[in-house]
Order: C-alpha cells, then sequence, then structure tokens
C-alpha cells in the first residue's frame, strides 16, 4: 500500500469516526430527552391528582372512593388518536395513593392495595416534602416493562397527610425514541455519505473538469451494441479511477515530492559514474583499451538513464488514465503463446526454456497492447532470475469469473525483506547472474495495467522454490 493510499484512507478513517462518534452521542442522547419530557408532564398530572384527593381529606383522613370509578371510566373510555407514527387507543396512565405510612390504600389496576411503599424514592422523599420519582421494572430483567413514576404530597393544613404517585409505561414513548433514533441514523448516514460524495465530486471536477462524465459518453459513443454490464463495469471503473484522482488531490504535493525524490536518487549512481569515466578519459596517459572500456561504461549508463526516463514516462502515463482508453475482448491463450515466441530469444541466450500450459481458453476485456506488455514484463523478469538450463512455465487457467495467469520460475525466489518491497517503484532486485539492477519499474507498470483491468497482480515464493507471479482477471461477459 503507498503513501498515498495511506493518507488517503486515513483521511476517510477520520471522518467516518468522527460521523460516527457524533451520531452515537446524538443517538444515545434521545432516550434520557423523551424521559425527561415525559417526567416533566406527569409531575403535572402527579400535582393535579393530589390537589383533587386533598378535596376528600376529612380530619387528616384520605377518602378515595370516588378514584376507582374515575378510573374504571377512563380505562374504559374508546377513542382513536393519530399522534405521528403512534396509534393510541387507551389511556395507559396508572396511579396509587399512600396514607401518611406509606401504606398503599389505592391502586388504578388494583394490584399493589395494601402493600407497604414506604421504601419507594417517589413515596419516601414525597412525605419528606421533596421531590421523589422513581423507574421501575413491572417484570424483573426486563428492561421493556419499566414504568416511571413521580409522586406528590397530599396535604392537609401544614401536614402531609399521603402520597399521590402517577406512573406512565416507558414503552409508551419508547416508539417514539426508536422512531427518532431510526430517523436520526437514515438522516444523518445519508447526509454524511451525500458530503463524501460531493466532496469526490468537488475534487474531481477541481482535477480535471467534467473530465469523468465527458470520458464515459465518449465511451458510449464508440460502442456500437453495449450491454448493460459492460456500462455498468465502465461507471464503476470510472467511478473509481475518480476517487483515486481524488486522493491524488489530498496527496498529490507529498506523492510528486516523493517520486522526483526516488527518481533523482536513481538517476544520481549512473550520472556518478559517466562524470567519473568522463574525467578519467580526458587523461593524455591513458591506454587505448581503457578508454574504450570507459566509453562503453558511459553508454551502457546512458542507456540506463533512458530506460529508467523511458519506463518512468509509460508508468506516469498509465497513472493518469482513468480507464482504459481502448477495450475489445481478448483471447488468452493465443496471447501467451505469442508472448511466449516472442522470448523465445532472450531465453535461449540464457539457456533457459520456456513451456505454455493452457489448461482452459479464457476471454477478458481489455486492452490486449497493455496485456501483452504485462505478460511480457512478468516472463522477462522469470528469465532474467532463471538459472541455466532451467524451465519458465507459463500456464493460463479459468475458474468460473476470473483468469489467472501464472508465471513459474526456479530462481532463488524473494527474500523476506523484499516481500512488501517488489511493486514499489524503483525497486529492484539484483539479477543473480550479472548482478545488475533493472530499472525497478516493470512490476509497478504490471500492477497498473491490472488495476485498470480490473485485476491484482501477486508476486510470491512459490512452494518448491522459484518465484510465482499471478495476474487474475475478470472473464468476459457473455450477458
Amino acid at each position: 500500500m503507498t503513501s498515498r493510499t495511506r493518507i488517503f484512507l486515513g483521511i476517510l478513517l477520520i471522518y467516518t469516526a468522527g460521523i460516527a462518534f457524533l451520531l452515537y452521542r446524538v443517538v444515545i442522547d434521545i432516550d434520557p430527552r423523551y424521559r425527561e419530557s415525559a417526567e416533566e408532564s406527569l409531575v403535572e398530572a402527579s400535582q393535579l391528582m393530589a390537589s383533587l384527593v386533598e378535596q376528600d381529606v376529612i380530619a387528616g383522613a384520605i377518602n378515595t372512593a370516588r378514584l376507582e370509578p374515575l378510573f374504571r371510566s377512563v380505562y374504559a373510555r374508546q377513542f382513536s388518536a393519530q399522534i405521528y407514527n403512534l396509534h393510541k387507543r387507551h389511556v395507559e396512565l396508572r396511579m396509587y395513593v399512600t396514607d401518611r405510612s406509606g401504606r398503599v390504600i389505592f391502586d388504578s389496576q388494583g394490584r399493589n392495595l395494601g402493600a407497604d411503599f414506604s421504601q419507594w424514592s417517589d413515596v419516601r422523599r414525597s412525605l419528606a416534602g421533596t421531590y421523589g420519582a422513581r423507574t421501575t421494572r413491572d417484570i424483573a430483567g426486563d428492561p421493556l416493562s419499566s414504568v416511571m413514576y413521580v409522586g406528590a404530597p397530599v396535604r392537609w393544613g401544614n401536614e402531609i397527610v399521603g402520597v399521590v404517585s402517577v406512573g406512565k409505561p416507558v414503552q409508551s414513548f419508547g416508539q417514539f425514541v426508536e422512531d427518532a433514533r431510526a430517523r436520526t441514523l437514515w438522516v444523518g448516514g445519508f447526509s454524511a455519505l451525500a458530503l463524501l460524495v460531493g466532496a469526490i465530486i468537488v475534487s474531481i471536477w477541481l482535477v480535471r473538469p467534467f473530465g469523468l462524465i465527458s470520458d464515459y459518453l465518449g465511451w458510449l459513443r464508440t460502442q456500437r451494441s453495449p450491454s448493460l454490464g459492460r456500462m455498468l463495469r465502465r461507471a464503476a471503473d470510472t467511478l473509481r479511477r475518480g476517487v483515486a484522482e481524488m486522493r491524488d488531490a489530498f496527496t498529490g504535493r507529498n506523492y510528486i515530492a516523493d517520486y522526483v525524490q526516488t527518481f533523482t536518487h536513481e538517476i544520481k549512481s549512473p550520472l556518478s559514474a559517466i562524470r567519473g569515466a568522463a574525467e578519467l578519459i580526458q587523461e593524455p596517459s591513458m591506454p587505448q583499451a581503457e578508454r574504450e572500456r570507459f566509453l562503453g561504461n558511459i553508454a551502457h549508463e546512458t542507456q540506463r538513464i533512458q530506460e529508467i526516463v523511458d519506463r518512468m514516462m509509460e508508468l506516469t502515463a498509465l497513472e493518469t488514465r482513468r480507464a482504459l482508453d481502448r477495450s475489445e475482448p481478448v483471447a488468452l491463450g493465443p496471447l501467451l503463446r505469442e508472448v511466449a515466441a516472442s522470448a523465445q530469444a532472450a531465453a535461449a541466450r540464457r539457456d533457459v526454456r520456456v513451456q505454455v500450459a493452457i489448461h482452459t481458453e479464457a476471454r477478458v476485456e481489455g486492452d490486449p497492447f497493455l496485456l501483452r506488455r504485462a505478460i511480457s514484463n512478468l516472463l522477462d523478469n522469470a528469465i532474467d532470475f532463471s538459472p541455466a538450463g532451467a524451465e519458465v512455465l507459463l500456464a493460463l487457467e479459468a475458474g468460473s469469473r476470473r483468469a489467472v495467469v501464472s508465471v513459474r520460475d526456479r530462481g532463488p525466489g524473494i527474500p523476506d525483506y523484499a516481500q512488501d518491497k517488489v511493486f514499489e517503484k524503483f525497486y529492484s532486485l539484483a539479477r543473480p547472474h550479472s548482478q545488475k539492477k533493472s530499472t525497478g519499474l516493470g512490476l509497478a507498470f504490471v500492477k497498473e495495467i491490472a488495476t485498470l483491468h480490473r485485476g491484482r497482480v501477486e508476486l510470491a515464493n512459490a512452494p518448491r522454490g522459484g518465484a510465482l507471479a499471478t495476474l487474475t482477471l475478470p472473464l468476459l461477459s457473455h450477458h
């Protein structure tokens, strides 16, 4: 993973974490806010009912005779109230009354008549003349059965002679809480996604105005009868390249600086060799044979710089593509045979044999020129790292959805320290026969080609020695 990708993913991770934390704080704060609103209503209801009960206090004794028919009538009422998404049909409010000792003398539901409630906080605090409230579960272990109670003292003169406690099941307003949570998550998630997409679009627009749409429309005009599947794949490829451009917009300055620094480091060595050789051949006393050898070194190092520049220009041009300029069905079997035939001369000079094994014919959609270059690069690498008299196997296999091109050599394999660096630009291992390094851009070039074709390339040590390179590509759809 490149530093650009890591920085982009880091920014995306920070953005996602920030949005997630914000939504989490909002969502967990919804339930307490609804409980506060419900409790405020219960405070007023309890004070109202306490005032009603106080009308029937005789010589300090509470008379609850008219409460039972009142609640029987309330519970029996038929009504229909549509409160946003909640359809309410019956009264869920409940109430009980205790005497001055905290014993229940009236219960609207008739469950706790005669029970000692003096230790419940709503009763105990109200009897003491302070605000009392509690939330208790009707069924132990079931949070959905919780009921909120708010108490109010019943007074006779300046004396507290009892408590009225009004309760309401939490589940009665729990539907509002769940609905608010769902709406908050939906709106928050959609807004975050819209903001992210907007940032992507703006970034792409800043890099290449109207580039994505014009490229896609241009591709559509070249298609005689495009299928829906190909259109969707092309749109996905275009969007993927757009995201890559946004990433480059975020991290482009660091990327260019790294690129220039690495390139400068790579050409420093051949330039030093050229300068040293040029200074030495100016000596008039140098033998002609030595002079010719240094001139050969200059020519060799100049050619190396030229190769680095050419490869880097090719790679840069490939990296700036958002999608393939040309795309057509490509039969991989004939392509592999053609690449192997072209490599026979180079392999013969190294006394290396190239074998082709087509296990299953396969067709992919892509650019035949780029695919040929990618496979040629992998095969040239395998030949370079193979010992004399060895064999390189170029094979093709196909599954239900993907084709796999593999190149297997019998060389020394990949050292442990190089396992995660082989696809980095300018990174190269010395060839066993010459101890010289390549430009270090070949595998990076192959990786870009694989990405453009919605595939991937991997290089690892083979089970029984040597290296195994695999290029995996999606099969051509028949739809």
